[in-house]
């Protein structure tokens, strides 16, 4: 029997004569039938099973997921389900990041199918009980930008690559978004799930809406793709501008967002051109409709928006206050939108968005990024990983690599959450160096890095309180007086890279 590439080049023989003249109408419709059967026989649909024992993945193999559906992934749990029907061990789970959602894995690792993890960040009850010492080997943690560099020096090598996609064609080519009416997950960008389509050994995309030929435009294309699998549901869209990067209605945050702005504005980086990024949480985000007005009043406009985009960015845009969109994950279905309409609005991979070692990387190009804070210490290194319990509850995300490379990293936290003071002598774990920090935005004033006098004297003329960093910490102690120690234990639970692979802290298990 001939081979695919055998009987491809008959069809494309009998093609060409058809083509001259040599064949009649009869003929044409045998041609025709021929090329249908071809391209249903080289398309790469599979049932998960199929597609898990044709890649030929192993027990101790490294298999990996994305993360852009955020709350409403499904991917993860029906893989690992199967895996582990399977009779599947000891594997390792390079997730770019888990939430609450993925609570199942707890029994996956106590049975033995998942025994080592690496991700950007946990939430929820899977994140607890690996904080209390739940697995015998440390979770990884890498930023989204040393994640994306790790995968493609090989330091993160992937065996099997699990992608959830809105939409794609029987032969691999997949996007975040689908022009079919019967479109159920929408999650916009895959720019986290890229490195893993370009560098894994094998590619399963997973998708809910399969389309026909060509799946076109693509963000990632079949000569990636291994294995395209059809299932009920990959994400529930409702979910992913939940939690971290909801509009925030709190009057607290509302107030940081205004303060924010005026660092902007008055920063002296406020010119026409220039770029800008804001991280989750609802003070950093709701920053950018406050330097609307400004930008409007001044004629000033923004060359790109960067990293997760949101409604707020696109609605900016559409005004023409921002020339493009630079987007590694879209917040909500007003991004996704944009991205799938938009020839302005650009989809970009993790090591091209904020890998350190990639010379093309969008923030090397970084002006202005506002990002949110669990706690920052004295000497401005911030913490966004671990409470103030002592319990995984965030992610790194891209905030060591925009703090790096922007010319202006701005931090807002309140100075106190609940009974809890934000600015301490020193944070919990250590996520963002001080020396990568400007500006520290709180409600109680404004603390710049001492390595930034300019700073100070801008915003102190523009009639901002300009405070002492260690007035901060001594007010929020004098509100709420010193804390308990937080409870560590000796077991490693944790480790936490640096942007160049270097260890920048470890995390201990909590005992209760």
């Amino acid at each position: 029997m001939n081979t695919l590439k055998e009987r491809a080049d008959l069809v494309a023989e009998e093609a060409k004569k058809l083509n001259k003249g040599v064949y009649n109408d009869a003929d044409s419709s045998k041609i025709i039938t021929a090329r249908r059967e071809l391209q249903a026989e080289s398309c790469k649909l599979a049932t998960l099973e199929d597609a898990i024992k044709k890649s030929g993945l192993k027990d101790g193999m490294t298999i990996s997921f994305h993360h852009h559906f955020r709350g409403g992934d499904k991917v993860v749990n029906l893989v690992v389900d199967k895996l582990a029907e399977m009779g599947y061990k000891d594997l390792h789970l390079a997730a770019s990041s888990l939430s609450d959602v993925h609570k199942p894995l707890i029994e996956h690792i106590r049975n033995g199918v998942i025994t080592r993890i690496s991700t950007s960040g946990l939430r929820g009850e899977l994140a607890n009980e690996i904080s209390h010492g739940l697995m015998a080997e440390p979770v990884i943690f890498r930023s989204h930008g040393g994640r994306g560099s790790a995968i493609a020096s090989g330091d993160l090598h992937i065996d099997v690559a699990f992608l959830g996609a809105s939409s794609c064609d029987p032969l691999g080519n997949a996007c975040g978004y689908s022009r079919s009416e019967n479109a159920k997950s929408i999650c916009g960008s895959l720019g986290y799930a890229l490195p893993d389509a370009r560098y894994a050994d094998k590619v399963v995309i997973v998708t809910d809406d399969l389309v026909p030929y060509p799946n076109t435009p693509n963000s990632i294309s079949e000569h990636d793709v291994d294995y395209v699998v059809e299932v009920e549901s990959v994400g529930d869209s409702s979910k992913i501008s939940s939690g971290a990067i909801r509009d925030s209605k709190n009057p607290r945050d509302i107030l940081l967002a205004q303060q924010a702005a005026k660092v902007i504005i008055n920063s002296g980086y406020f010119k026409d051109g220039f770029s800008i990024q804001t991280g989750t949480g609802g003070a950093s985000l709701a920053a950018v409709k406050y330097i609307r007005n400004s930008m409007i009043e001044q004629g000033i406009k923004a060359s790109f928006a960067l990293g997760g985009i949101t409604a707020h960015m696109v609605k900016l845009h559409e005004e023409g206050l921002i020339e493009r969109l630079i987007d590694v994950q879209s917040f909500d279905k007003v991004a996704a939108m944009s991205l799938r309409d938009d020839m302005m609005h650009k989809e970009v991979a993790a090591y091209e968005y904020a890998a350190a070692d990639e010379p093309g990387s969008a923030v090397h190009y970084l002006d202005i990024v506002i990002l949110s804070a669990l706690e920052a210490d004295v000497n401005f290194n911030v913490n966004v990983l671990v409470g103030s319990d002592g319990i995984i509850r965030g992610a790194i995300g891209g905030h060591p690599d925009t703090a790096a490379d922007s010319a202006l990293s701005i931090i807002v936290c309140p100075l106190l959450r609940g009974r809890i003071p934000c600015v301490v002598d020193e944070v919990t774990t250590h996520i963002t160096p001080g020396s990568t920090v400007d500006v520290i935005v709180t409600e109680y004033g404004i603390a710049v890095n001492p390595r930034r006098p300019e700073l100070v004297e801008r915003l102190r003329n523009a009639g901002l309180e300009v405070v002492d960093i260690h007035s901060l910490k001594d007010k929020a102690l004098s509100i709420i007086g010193e804390p308990e120690p937080i409870p560590f234990g000796d077991k490693v639970v944790g480790v936490v890279m640096n942007r160049d692979g270097s260890v920048m802290d470890v995390i201990r298990n909590v005992n209760d």
